[in-house]
């Protein structure tokens, strides 16, 4: 094998992946496996172009400052930096100790403040103009002189704003520590509220950001295929946890290239009720139920929101189980069919499939939820927790929003959990999930 066809990802390509990416086996840029590729293509699936998706975020968050008159947007968020510039640094860490920073001026000019000894991150981004550092005044490295590190940071922000926005102060910023807030308003900025432009804009998937969804959801499904066929096998045996099952779809997801699940959302038997109780190291017997929910951070960034609920047994599940699940297919299926676009968040609270009374009290947080690099706007509550005001907005072609389903019987030792992901076409909706339903839950 020659020295070139060592360094790449995929000896069959030349300089670049299918996605525009380099083909460089050594390359500081994360990204999809070999893996995943392989199952792309035999999935026929079309690869996202990173570069046009990388500017398409990019010019929806210049428009956003321009239509708002907002002479910036500061972003400490690490999904509104990913969503901004397509980069990652420990995310995790980075968002309970917050060391990055992004500032998009008005005028399209992007800096980015990157850990001191890492500014290379990213290079491979042409969008990302300068890479600076100084961002970090949380406690635990800053001490007592926090305050002095944000105002030091302020002084920063100052001067890219007076070269990019001129004598616009209007600033909107997502999540800031307190003393840099401080040292922002002392420095004359009008500090404004930045969740709403990123919520908004992120809201509305361009046509690349889509087609790597698409891509993220199959790997994200053969990744729950793999983590079923573990439990079905092991969980006969009398030795498998809840714990041994949820590390199935870790292993899945980071062979593909995947990122992180943001929660622990299995549970098994009489824990599946009251729902939200995180796996653990409890034995799965046989002939139980077992629920999950995927919020799992996968190729490219995306998060896939799956739930899916299986019984796995020889025996026939019970009739209130039979019955739930039905209730919840009929649920996801009823309020599924009213997507599309123009309609209201009022409309969709308000209408669609009525939960009966037995399951109302234990019903899930919301009907639907938005979602693309994690959960996000918009937010579809149940009626009983409408806003007036918080809502009122319709869905747009480009939205993908989850439909969710928790039939939990008050009092009772099970729950069924189901939820499916739908993209907002201009007809209509797609649902993006393919992976099927139990049928032994279904009564087949």
């Amino acid at each position: 094998m020659s020295y070139a066809d060592r360094r790449k990802i995929d000896p069959s390509r030349g300089a670049t992946l299918g996605d525009g990416s380099p083909n460089d086996n050594d390359r500081v840029e994360i990204g999809p496996t070999r893996l995943a590729f392989a199952e792309w293509a035999a999935a026929g699936l079309a690869l996202p172009n990173l570069d046009r998706m990388r500017e398409f975020r990019w010019r929806r968050l210049t428009e956003a400052l321009v239509a708002r008159d907002y002479g910036g947007l500061l972003m400490f968020d690490p999904l509104n930096i990913r969503y901004a510039t397509d980069t990652t640094n420990m995310q995790l860490w980075n968002s309970h100790n917050p060391f990055r920073a992004v500032l998009l001026c008005t005028d399209g000019h992007m800096v980015i403040w990157d850990y001191k000894q890492a500014p290379f991150l990213t290079a491979f981004n042409p969008l990302v103009k300068e890479v600076r550092s100084g961002a970090s005044f949380f406690y635990n490295v800053c001490g007592d002189a926090t305050a002095a590190d944000a105002a030091g940071f302020a002084a920063q922000v100052t001067e890219v704003m007076a070269a990019h926005a001129g004598t616009n102060r209007r600033l909107a910023v997502d999540k800031i520590m307190i003393h840099g807030l401080r040292a922002l308003e002392r420095a004359g900025f009008e500090v404004l509220e930045g969740e709403e432009v990123t919520e908004r804009t992120r809201a509305i998937k361009g046509p690349e950001e889509i087609l790597a969804m698409r891509c993220a959801h199959h790997a994200c499904e053969a990744a729950i295929a793999e983590m079923e066929a573990a439990a079905r096998a092991g969980i006969p045996g009398g030795t498998m946890s809840e714990d041994d099952v949820w590390a199935e779809l870790h292993k899945g997801n980071i062979r593909r290239g995947g990122e992180w699940i943001e929660t622990r959302l299995l549970a098994s038997g009489p824990r599946t009720n009251p729902w939200f109780q995180e796996c653990g190291p409890r034995i799965i017997r046989p002939n139980e139920i077992v629920a999950f929910d995927t919020d799992l951070v996968g190729a490219y960034g995306i998060c896939i929101d799956i739930s899916r609920t299986w019984w796995v047994g020889d025996a026939r599940p019970t009739n209130a189980m039979v019955a739930a699940m039905h209730h919840a297919m009929d649920h996801i299926a009823v309020n599924r069919a009213m997507l599309k676009p123009g309609v209201s968040i009022r409309e969709l609270t308000h209408g669609g499939h009525q939960l009966a009374p037995e399951y109302w009290k234990q019903k899930y947080s919301c009907k639907m939820h938005g979602v693309g690099l994690c959960d996000e706007w918009p937010f579809v509550p149940y009626p009983d927790a409408w806003v007036e005001g918080a809502f009122d907005v319709a869905l747009e072609p480009g939205m993908v929003l989850c439909v969710e389903a928790l039939v939990s019987p008050e009092g009772g030792d099970f729950s069924i959990k189901l939820e499916d992901q739908v993209l907002i076409t201009e007809t209509g909706h797609e649902t993006l999930t393919t992976y099927p339903f139990d049928p032994r839950l279904t009564g087949a």
